[in-house]
């Protein structure tokens, strides 16, 4: 009984204590569970889906990725509608703010006859001061506006290169508009005939950073022709066109298509052009084209509003007035017609013949003409002369006419003609007669034959009878027979293998010996004077690398100063020296060493046009070409004189003396590669063919 008295107490307060956690737990669970649902409840309703709620005794806590800042204080809002704002512990995170991008850089240029103006954005690192420079320089009297904006942002790749092209492009199209960004080039522009376009289309093209998309839209009037001429035969050599215009590619389509059906099979160089009669011309040659068909042969000869048929002298004369008064009848209002049915025309090509009177010119290959047959009088003969020679050269004409007074009237008129028709043809013969004009030879120039033809309609007169046969020959074209760049800097190189360009030890200064090569490299020059290329100068190991570098500059300048006494554009030549970099022989030799005493011709890329430049036209060349003269390692052009003085008192800066072993600290500035210009010609390798050594001294 005792006991059970001892342990009552004890008892007591560990049952009072076991309900109050009991009913403490109870109550926290309610407490919690209530906060949480009514929280969870409030935030469901207002849309804050993302937060998640935990509750702990007194505490709300509130946890999740809010969309925003704003969304974070609003879910806080909404839980302290609920509980006690002091109870709301915030948990809530926010996502990391995405980098604000760089913008696009881009400029806008438009130049024409009033000035320049620029707009764009570019980067604060973009050398604006070079820019302007470059631009006032392309101005020169007109007026510059600048409306660009720049932004500290990095500069994106390729870039500056992409911005030297523009510059490039505004400088060689006075009236365009260059779009450009980091990664595109958009140019549009108007030219003035369509040979103009082309080449600025392949300068362009040449030009093009290979980082950079190109885009080109040249746009070139359509040529005046005047006489507006057409000329359709059908002779022994089958159909063909010795001249042929149209105003519409309508037209033009019309027009071959007739002659398709007439029996052509070759492509027909048709110009679209100004100029043109009347809207019905189209409509005209196709019947004068079918015309020449029903005849079997003979030609039609349109000039302006002017038409001429002549048949072929077998033609019987029923056929011939049947056709002609076909033609006379389809012919639009506009057009007159003069129908000629010739007699058989002997053309004896000698000038001495027994036959109809003859003046005969010829012109060889090699561009001497010879001038045979009847003039009417000195005075005639005295023209005569003077014409060819003014249109062949002085020193090509050779005169054996002889005086005949019983000459045509219009005698002078078709030989000054036909001598004019003779200059346009590359080798080949004219034959006037007193009833025909025949030309015949061979060409480089594609239009030759439609100027002939116009030429003699123009001054003979659409009504008089002539014979044209000229051949387009690819080989004699001047545009098709220029060498690649490639084939440029391959044979320059190969002169160079043959007989180096040689230097006095340690100077700059070109050796007697090696004038012929300078020559024979002015030769190929001539050919090439579109094409950039890099005249790189190279030393021994022998001497201090800096000096080496400085001979080597001074060496590549030399040869640039020495083409450009022999009268070679230089403008797209640049000079630069990179001392004892790319040893292509052992330099423990003298064979070796000898060997890497050299000067290449390297083709550039282009994209790098103000990048790469440490020698220009000393004469400035009107300033074109590029503007930046500073080599990639710093040094200046201008001080290629200083650097060659340097270099002559260097005893051992070329020679076999002197610190064969540089030290780390002497190291060579960068003489990495030219980015790959995407063509097919490198520096000579070791196993290359190379110059045979020069004797020792």
């Amino acid at each position: 009984m005792r006991l059970s008295q001892v342990f009552l107490v004890p008892a007591s307060f560990f049952i009072a204590a076991l309900v109050s956690l009991l009913a403490a737990n109870l109550a926290v669970s309610t407490i919690e569970t209530t906060s949480q649902d009514g929280v969870k409840d409030e935030l469901f309703l207002q849309g804050h889906e993302w937060a998640s709620v935990q509750a702990d005794g007194l505490q709300v806590i509130l946890s999740g990725v809010a969309p925003s800042e704003a969304a974070r204080f609003r879910a806080l809002a909404a839980a302290g509608k609920v509980v006690d704002s002091t109870r709301v512990i915030d948990n809530v995170t926010i996502p990391a703010a995405e980098a604000i991008k760089p913008p696009r850089f881009s400029i806008e240029i438009l130049r024409n006859d009033a000035g320049i103006s620029m707009i764009g954005l570019i980067p604060a690192a973009t050398d604006r001061e070079a820019l302007n420079s470059d631009v006032n320089a392309i101005a020169r009297d007109s007026h510059v506006t600048d409306l660009l904006e720049t932004a500290d942002y990095p500069m994106p790749a390729n870039w500056d290169e992409a911005l030297a092209f523009a510059v490039y492009a505004l400088e060689t199209l006075p009236r365009s508009k260059i779009s450009m960004d980091a990664h595109k080039v958009a140019i549009t522009a108007l030219a003035d005939s369509e040979d103009q376009k082309a080449k600025w289309a392949r300068d362009l093209k040449r030009a093009a950073p290979r980082t950079a998309l190109l885009s080109i839209d040249i746009s070139a009037p359509r040529p005046v022709i005047t006489p507006f001429t057409l000329r359709f035969l059908i002779d022994e050599n089958g159909p063909r066109f010795d001249a042929c215009s149209a105003h519409t590619t309508v037209g033009r389509a019309r027009i071959v298509s007739a002659a398709t059906e007439a029996g052509l099979t070759d492509a027909a160089n048709c110009t679209i052009g100004l100029g043109v009669p009347s809207p019905d011309w189209p409509d005209a040659v196709e019947t004068g084209i079918r015309a020449v068909s029903e005849l079997g042969g003979g030609s039609i000869t349109f000039s302006d509003a002017d038409v001429t048929l002549v048949a072929p002298d077998t033609t019987s004369q029923a056929t011939f007035d049947r056709i002609v008064g076909e033609l006379e009848n389809n012919l639009p209002d506009l057009y007159s017609l003069h129908s000629v049915l010739p007699a058989p025309v002997k053309i004896d090509g000698s000038g001495e013949g027994s036959g109809p009177p003859e003046f005969v010119a010829t012109r060889s290959p090699e561009g001497m003409v010879q001038m045979r047959g009847r003039l009417t009088d000195e005075t005639l003969r005295s023209a005569t002369v003077s014409f060819a020679r003014a249109k062949f050269g002085s020193g090509n004409v050779y005169p054996a006419t002889r005086l005949d007074s019983e000459l045509p009237s219009d005698w002078p008129t078709r030989v000054l003609a036909g001598l004019e028709a003779l200059s346009f043809l590359s080798s080949g013969s004219v034959v006037v007669q007193p009833e025909v004009v025949d030309i015949r030879g061979v060409t480089g120039d594609p239009d030759a034959s439609d100027t002939v033809s116009r030429i003699l309609s123009e001054k003979l007169g659409a009504s008089e009878n002539f014979q044209i046969n000229v051949d387009y020959q690819e080989e004699l074209d001047p545009l098709l027979s220029l060498p690649s760049p490639e084939q440029c800097a391959a044979n320059i190189n190969a002169i160079m293998a043959k007989k180096k360009i040689t230097f006095a030890p340690g100077s700059a200064n070109i050796e007697a010996s090696a004038a012929d090569t300078i020559d024979e490299i002015a030769e190929i020059m001539k050919d090439c004077a579109d094409v950039r290329m890099e005249i790189q100068g190279y030393t021994d190991s022998q001497g201090r690398e800096e000096m080496n570098l400085a001979l080597s500059q001074s060496r590549a300048q030399a040869v640039l100063n020495a083409l450009l006494t022999r009268r070679i554009l230089t403008t797209n030549l640049t000079a630069k020296g990179y001392g004892e970099a790319d040893p292509i022989a052992d330099n423990g030799s003298e064979e070796g060493r000898e060997a890497n005493r050299r000067i290449e011709f390297r083709l550039l890329d282009t994209s790098g046009r103000s990048d790469d430049n440490t020698g220009t036209d000393q004469e400035g060349s009107d300033g074109a070409g590029d503007a930046d003269s500073t080599p990639d390692d710093g040094t200046p052009a201008d001080a290629d004189a200083e650097n060659a003085g340097a270099a002559e008192t260097d005893a051992g800066a070329d020679s076999d003396e002197g610190d064969a072993n540089p030290t780390d600290e002497d190291a060579a500035p960068d003489t990495d590669p030219l980015p790959d210009s995407g063509i097919d010609v490198h520096s000579p390798e070791a196993d290359d063919t190379r110059p045979q050594p020069r004797p020792e001294r």
